[in-house]
């Protein structure tokens, strides 16, 4: 494993066979996947240029990081299917590791896998990690002094980088006050959530809490069970009060 850091980038060459489709055709095939942390919360994927299966046509578009130096834009096309705007190569990048490379746009494509298994959003970090603790400590849910749950029996969800997050049965929670929303999000670890809206008297708290149906496998321990803000809401954890943490959801 190597890693080199220049300013606030992170550049770590991976180990996972990593593949990428675009309209039920192979756009690229590496077990060289290069490991890019253009943000400080997860990485992208950059791909060897001499393990891509489509074409690269230039489109005129350029982009400059202060970092990475300045990108010549691509549009991706494999076998009469063409994904615009849907790559940048950094050919003479101060960092060097991504000379040979090409950043394939997450959203532009169908399908990514990592070995076997097909992954959503962003590539899983090798640096991130959620564990799921069964828990008999007692939570108690309060937003405006009105307890909206309260559970002896919380799952802790544990992950890298954000605050603990106390997933509780909904038998737990006054579901009466709470109404499906059209919110949607989708988490490389977890699945795909669905949120609620909190309505008490005449005031709604929207999205304050989400939920799990059908987790990805590793996940499966908060299926079916929801999960408040802490950011948000006044969580009371056996008995004391907890600090609201300072997270980008506040």
């Amino acid at each position: 494993m190597t890693e080199t850091k220049r300013g606030r980038v992170d550049v770590e060459t991976g180990h996972k066979r990593v593949r990428v489709y675009l309209g039920g055709h192979l756009v690229a095939d590496t077990v060289s996947p290069v490991l890019v942390w253009e943000n400080p919360h997860y990485p992208t994927y950059y791909l060897p240029v001499a393990d891509l299966h489509a074409k690269l046509e230039p489109n005129g578009i350029t982009r400059h990081s202060p970092s990475r130096g300045d990108a010549t834009g691509y549009d991706v096309i494999v076998d009469g299917t063409t994904a615009g705007a849907a790559a940048l190569r950094y050919p003479d990048s101060p960092l060097t590791e991504l000379r040979d490379l090409v950043r394939l746009e997450w959203s532009a494509m169908d399908e990514w896998f990592e070995e076997d298994e097909p992954v959503y959003v962003h590539p899983r970090s090798p640096y991130s990690r959620v564990d799921i603790l069964a828990s008999s400590r007692h939570v108690r849910v309060e937003i405006d002094g009105i307890t909206v749950a309260d559970s002896h029996s919380p799952r802790i969800l544990f992950e890298t980088g954000l605050p603990p997050r106390y997933y509780l049965p909904m038998t737990d929670v006054r579901m009466d006050l709470l109404h499906p929303s059209a919110t949607h999000s989708s988490c490389p670890y977890k699945g795909t959530a669905d949120y609620w809206t909190v309505r008490i008297d005449d005031k709604e708290y929207l999205d304050y809490v989400w939920g799990y149906r059908t987790p990805l496998p590793e996940s499966q321990k908060v299926a079916g069970l929801t999960c408040f803000y802490n950011e948000k809401v006044d969580i009371y954890l056996d008995g004391e009060l907890q600090e609201r943490p300072r997270t980008p959801f506040n």
